[in-house]
């Protein structure tokens, strides 16, 4: 039964005024409240409260509003949010805020629910003559705790949250049993450990008060109303982008890429230039923000010239190109604010900051954030320390943001500190997986080994003992995600393909802990010491992997091949149980191809007569797959696939399994086979997919680049007589087979180079999202694809592999599958997982840098031949160039022209010098001009160069390079280069060393110390990581999917064993 009554509302009219609008109002008696303990006979559908508690607590609107961070301690349970609370938190910070309240209340992680106090005849309120709208929210949100205490006949004490004293006062002694105190009386009384909390509930407390007390003379321009922006974006006069700073002048340069076909400015076929922090007009890096042109005699073009040290500000104009569209911010569609880690000021500018004010000003490690300010009594306990900040506001009266501190990381400079900050940078969040999530697992032990179920077993398709599984991977390969079958079906004119991936799903049920868990994650993170899993180990090292002679669960696809052409007569899909006969390694395979003597570990106890039956029929095995992968590969070569530059190297393993070496990596046909099994397997899925649930299936694409990005690689062909051709990836393909120097075998790597970063990322998308024209993979050169072979580290497989047993179902018994998620659902997921295959990139680049700079930190660069290295020139700047250093795999800026105006002079013997003089900068070559006359640099010349290290307070330390000669450097001239891949084993040797040698300084002092910190505990998820398998995890992933190593890339063809 509903009850009619009115809702007198206050709203703001587009004039600016106030307008009173009654609106009729809906009550029932029946209302859920969501509580395990309820034995009221309330709707137990969907998320409850947790009975496991001592209380409820009911925070009101403002705590929620201002406060939320707080609340989202997983420690605080048994939350009540009311319908009031949340509506008012929605209406005053925006749909950022309450998409975050949203979340909480779904993520079953989370001890808290809604409840709808609104639509509660006894709960609901009505506005009061006279009252204000901050005391009608408390009164209602107390009026709810009273229901609920009372709706649970007294079962739990109710404690509502406030920061409004009066509240207090008012209410603290009408009800028995419902307790009303303040925010921080509460964490104090009930939460004394949570030390945490209490800290971000003071700092936020101390940024509110700040903000009462700001300054009212505007620095910037007001940002227009959103009508207006709306307005103004569909007429064409704004240009809605996302923000992207320039971290090599943050303070000068940023750029809007232009999104969608909402302009109608003929003009802007390129980025808008946004100069200067003024024209920012407060917009951060990564907000969606709304831009007008300048006009087009104020337009400027970007610097061509090398920036001295990333972020440094200097006076005087810089080279630039030619003028390019240039605008203005004139609004912000959407803040993308994150977590950021900053750095205090040291004491002295500490002291003279806080002359007149509490606020600090933190210096952000990414270059691209401005300072943020701070209000903290710790600044002077925290310096050198890493601490997370998050930026709550920044007024038109503020030249910087205003933020309140979260935690602290530790100690700069600190390796655990360091790698910390990268995930936190990246936006990436692994804690250890919970009790509760562990418990869903299955139990795999000596004393309870794990068995198949027999329902499971009759409903598959059994493999084990009609086909010969096996599985090709890295030598000391643990998880083994993918095996193959092949064989000759009877009569002999027909061949059978089998591709048998983990079948993760059978354990992943969607919904549950572990689903949401991956799905949050939604990748594996590998950095330069370490992996964090998207799923439990008992999964991805155990039940999981396909390891030889155990039974397990697979999904499959099997064709069956035309054996002379090799054409596709039929194809099966579905779920299977196989027993994997060999577990291979690249090179014992491909020497048994070679027809060289080779011994398989799972023969050496057979006779001779039945081994070398056996051996015979392994090697019949792999010679078809040889043929197969042949004929794959040159079908997707005349459709123009692209090889592009890939990760290289390979690690040696000592007897204990330990990283002893890296090696470059031998390109083996058996990579390449590999590789082509696995993008068939993933093409096929993509297509039945797509025909199964054509406007919600998860496809992958990759879009052609544009044409504009290849200038640079079209310019230095010229400079060696290639020309590349860019229409199209066959065209282009084809130019990169022929542009080869023979005297120089790295001209044709750093093309494929450029090449690989003029490409757009490979995305995934919903099909219903995407017009099918769209659907088309640049990279590989094939009409649909998506990814079906990694469940283990890839969430995008898991949703793959659940649409792929939706279609499967659907045709057995039509209309009986389960509900999909909706092209909307997928589409947004979609989003998410590029987003984070994006930060996993972005973490596992900048890890690789840090390890970079650990290792060459300690050592004199003037002394220590590891320092000095052989580097190709591969671009030119105004006043220097960018070189690659292939033995340690180093990127870097050489400066040709100094801070004094010096520039570089070349000595007799080719060793360089500083002197006065001029730079002349040309498209393939710069040359310098001192009084010992002229020296050239051209594109692709050999010098070398000294490594140091940069180091920096606040930001992370950088590798410096410095020209001591204008010819290769000596080792390679006498021919004893290093090969590429010895330097970085001595790198990674030699940083995992000293800080082993770190840890056991550290174990003497065990007992003095707590075994671990939190954040440590918090972070350090992988135990004793194997550095081995963490590399060579690194290496696979990013063979295949060059965009989750080489931002930004296509899918390269170099092999591995997930496509």
């Amino acid at each position: 039964i509903m009850f009619k009554t009115e809702k007198v509302l206050h709203l703001k009219s587009s004039r600016g005024g106030k307008v009173r609008v009654v609106r009729e109002h809906y009550v029932r008696e029946r209302v859920s409240c969501g509580c395990a303990v309820c034995e009221a006979g309330c709707d137990r559908d969907g998320k409850l409260l947790s009975g496991d508690v001592t209380h409820y607590v009911v925070p009101d609107a403002v705590v929620v509003r201002d406060f939320l961070e707080v609340l989202e301690f997983r420690e605080l349970q048994g939350i009540v949010f009311t319908q009031t609370a949340c509506q008012a938190a929605h209406h005053a910070r925006g749909r950022r805020h309450y998409n975050r309240l949203r979340g909480l209340l779904k993520d079953p992680r989370h001890d808290c629910v809604l409840f709808a106090n609104e639509f509660q005849q006894y709960s609901y309120c009505p506005r009061e003559k006279g009252e204000t709208q901050e005391k009608w929210h408390t009164r209602c949100v107390y009026h709810a705790a009273v229901w609920y205490y009372n709706h649970l006949a007294g079962l739990k004490p109710v404690v509502m949250i406030t920061e409004d004293q009066d509240a207090v006062k008012e209410y603290s002694s009408l009800n028995s049993g419902v307790y009303v105190i303040s925010t921080r009386e509460y964490l104090e009384t009930f939460w004394p450990d949570l030390q945490a909390a209490q800290e971000l509930y003071t700092s936020i407390s101390q940024a509110l008060q700040e903000r009462e007390s700001e300054a009212t003379e505007k620095e910037y321009t007001e940002h227009l109303p959103a009508e207006v922006l709306e307005a103004g974006i569909k007429s064409g006069r704004y240009i809605q982008g996302t923000l992207s700073v320039n971290k090599h002048r943050a303070q000068h340069e940023a750029f809007v890429r232009f999104e969608g076909s909402s302009s109608k400015n003929a003009d802007l076929n390129s980025d808008i230039l946004i100069s200067g922090g003024k024209l920012r007009n407060r917009a951060i890096h990564g907000d969606l923000v709304a831009v007008e042109l300048l006009p087009r005699g104020e337009w400027k073009g970007r610097t061509t010239a090398l920036t001295e040290e990333q972020g440094e500000e200097k006076t005087g104009e810089d080279a630039q190109s030619q003028p390019m569209p240039s605008g203005r911010v004139v609004g912000i569609l959407q803040r993308n604010w994150r977590d950021y880690v900053v750095t205090f000021p040291p004491r002295e500018e500490l002291q003279s900051q806080s002359r007149n004010s509490q606020k600090i000003l933190a210096v952000p490690w990414d270059y691209r954030i401005p300072k943020i300010r701070i209000s903290t009594q710790q600044a002077e306990a925290l310096q050198d320390h890493r601490v997370i900040v998050r930026v709550d506001s920044w007024d038109s009266t503020s030249l910087y943001p205003n933020g309140h501190t979260v935690r602290v990381l530790g100690k700069a400079g600190e390796l655990e500190t360091e790698i910390q900050t990268i995930l936190i940078e990246n936006s990436i969040h692994v804690p250890a997986f919970s009790e509760a999530q562990l418990r869903e697992m299955p139990v795999n032990s000596a004393d309870q080994p794990w068995q198949m179920d027999g329902a499971e077993v009759s409903s598959r398709r059994d493999l084990r003992d009609t086909h010969l599984v096996f599985s090709i991977d890295p030598l000391g390969c643990e998880d083994v995600d993918d095996t193959l079958s092949v064989q000759t079906l009877p009569g002999g004119k027909r061949l059978e393909l089998g591709v048998h991936i983990a079948d993760v799903t059978h354990f992943v049920k969607e919904g549950s802990l572990t689903d949401l868990e991956a799905r949050s994650r939604a990748t594996t993170y590998y950095l330069a010491d370490r992996r964090y899993d998207m799923l439990p180990t008992v999964l991805s090292a155990d039940l999981c992997s396909l390891l030889g002679g155990v039974d397990r669960y697979a999904m499959s696809v099997l064709w069956e091949l035309d054996a002379e052409s090799l054409e596709v007569c039929k194809v099966w899909y579905g779920r299977t149980l196989i027993r994997s006969s060999y577990q291979l390694h690249y090179e014992l395979a491909q020497s048994l191809l070679n027809g060289e003597e080779a011994e398989v570990p799972e023969l050496a106890q057979l006779e001779s007569s039945e081994q070398g039956q056996k051996l015979a029929e392994l090697l019949q095995a792999l010679e078809t797959l040889t043929r197969m992968a042949r004929h794959l590969r040159a079908q997707r070569d005349k459709g123009g696939a692209l090889e592009l530059e890939g990760v290289e190297v390979r690690a040696q393993l000592d007897e204990d399994k330990n990283i002893a070496a890296l090696v470059p990596k031998q390109p083996l046909e058996v990579h390449e086979t590999v590789a082509e099994c696995m993008i068939y397997a993933n093409h096929w899925v993509a297509r039945k997919i797509q025909e199964s649930f054509p406007h919600q299936a998860l496809l992958r694409h990759h879009p052609p680049p544009r044409q504009e990005f290849f200038n640079q690689l079209i310019d230095c062909a010229k400079t060696r007589g290639f020309t590349i051709d860019t229409r199209s990836n066959k065209t282009l393909a084809d130019s990169l087979d022929h542009a080869v120097d023979p005297l120089d075998p790295l001209v044709n790597r750093l093309m494929r180079v450029m090449a690989t970063q003029a490409m757009s990322n490979a995305l995934y998308f919903s099909t219903g999202s995407c017009p099918e024209e769209q659907y088309y993979h640049y990279g590989l050169a094939l009409d649909r694809y998506t990814h079906f072979t990694s469940p283990i580290r890839r969430y995008a497989d898991i949703i793959v592999h659940r649409l792929l047993m939706a279609a499967i179902q659907s045709e057995k018994q039509e209309g009986l599958h389960k509900t999909l998620a909706s092209n909307k659902e997928l589409e947004e997921l979609a989003h998410q997982i590029n987003n984070k295959n994006r930060a996993a990139q972005h973490a596992q680049k900048q890890s690789v840098e840090l390890f970079q700079c650990l290792y060459f930190r300690d050592k004199d660069p003037l002394t220590d031949e590891r320092c000095v290295a052989d580097a190709v020139i591969y671009t030119i700047r105004a006043n220097g160039m960018l070189v690659f250093i292939p033995r340690y795999g180093l990127k870097g800026a050489v400066y040709l022209k100094n801070r004094e105006g010096q520039v570089v002079s070349v000595r007799d013997d080719g060793s360089c010098e500083w002197q006065v003089g001029t730079l002349q900068r040309y498209p393939d070559r710069i040359s310098t001009s001192t009084s010992r006359g002229t020296h050239t640099f051209h594109l692709f010349d050999h010098v070398t160069v000294r490594i140091s290290v940069e180091p920096s307070r606040c930001h992370s330390d950088a590798v410096h390079l410095e020209l001591i000669n204008n010819k290769p450097h000596q080792a390679v001239r006498s021919g004893e280069a290093q090969p590429a891949g010895r330097g970085q084993s001595e790198l990674v040797r030699e940083v995992v060393r000293r800080e082993e040698e770190a840890s056991l300084q550290a174990e003497e002092q065990k007992s003095r110390r707590p075994k671990l910190s939190r954040e440590e505990r918090e972070f350090r998820q992988s135990r004793t990581p194997n550095l081995y398998s963490l590399l060579q995890e690194i290496s696979e992933l990013a063979l295949l999917d060059l965009s989750v190593c080489h931002p930004p890339t296509a899918e390269p063809q170099t092999c591995t064993t997930s496509a």
